[in-house]
């Protein structure tokens, strides 16, 4: 269903509460994804009947059949190549494209510092530092940053361990994980239902599950603990990728600094090999 369309539809057979209602929506599509029926008709200004009603309007069975729907919109029709082959264009058309190009990441990591709860980053940061076991998690676009996640966290503290389809047993992973375990799922659009998955199972299983990803909206965000999401201008994918790598090393750095002696430990032991037989 266009959602859009079908409320332009029926809007001149609505009440005056249900137009109010109908004009919410097509400028606060997003309010309508969070918010109970209860609560918006609070904001609103009219009753949750009302709402009710309005949904009924536009052939639904209520209103959590509108919020599915309105997610779905939002999760699936958010990002998209064209939309960034546009975004290039238009940088194209301006003096100096690489500025233009790292100007757009620029904006897009200040966005986030802006927006991420640094409540919510310092409780990340403590978990990893104090879990006994971290398990990453990432497909497709996501696997490369899960990679680098676990590669660099590794650096830093022990039991890092990154889930790898093709040959890990996931069950088995799981089945090490504790109430005091980690695990970590990365996850953009398009989300892979594995992913999802796993996560839920992880959730299950007792970790603390910390869900990075590009919308408060995300399918993942149902089984976290904390969830981390990233802020971008643009709606494609791939222009997230230099905000989220931005946003993992600040989280190694953290916990580097959280577990200074652990992170010194592991110094000393990389410091004492022979490494003249890899490195120039």
């Amino acid at each position: 269903m266009d959602l859009q369309q079908k409320v332009k539809e029926v809007f001149p057979a609505l009440s005056i509460g249900q137009k109010k209602v109908a004009k919410y929506l097509l400028v606060h599509s997003h309010t309508f994804a969070v918010t109970s029926a209860q609560k918006l008709g609070k904001d609103i200004g009219v009753s949750e009947t009302t709402i009710i009603r309005f949904c009924y309007s536009l052939g639904l069975s209520g209103y959590a059949e509108l919020q599915k729907l309105i997610r779905n919109q939002l999760i699936y029709e958010s990002s998209s190549l064209n939309e960034y082959h546009s975004s290039k264009l238009e940088a194209a058309s301006q003096p100096n494209f690489m500025a233009q190009v790292m100007g757009q990441d620029i904006t897009s990591i200040e966005k986030t510092m802006k927006n991420l709860s640094n409540e919510d980053f310092s409780k990340t940061v403590d978990q990893l530092a104090a879990a006994d076991n971290v398990l990453i998690s990432g497909h497709r676009l996501s696997f490369s940053a899960a990679h680098w996640l676990t590669f660099t966290l590794r650096l830093v503290r022990e039991e890092v361990h990154l889930y790898r389809p093709d040959t890990d047993d996931i069950f088995l992973l799981l089945n090490k994980m504790t109430e005091n375990s980690v695990f970590v799922a990365i996850s953009f659009h398009r989300y892979v239902k594995e992913t999802v998955k796993i996560t839920e199972m992880a959730k299950k299983a007792g970790a603390f599950v910390i869900g990075v990803t590009d919308s408060e909206l995300a399918p993942i965000a149902e089984y976290t603990d904390i969830l981390l999401p990233i802020s971008t201008p643009r709606t494609s994918t791939i222009d997230t990728a230099p905000v989220l790598f931005s946003l993992l090393n600040s989280l190694v750095a953290g916990v580097s600094i959280k577990d200074e002696q652990g992170f010194k430990k592991r110094k000393a032991i990389y410091d004492a090999f022979n490494q003249d037989d890899y490195f120039f």
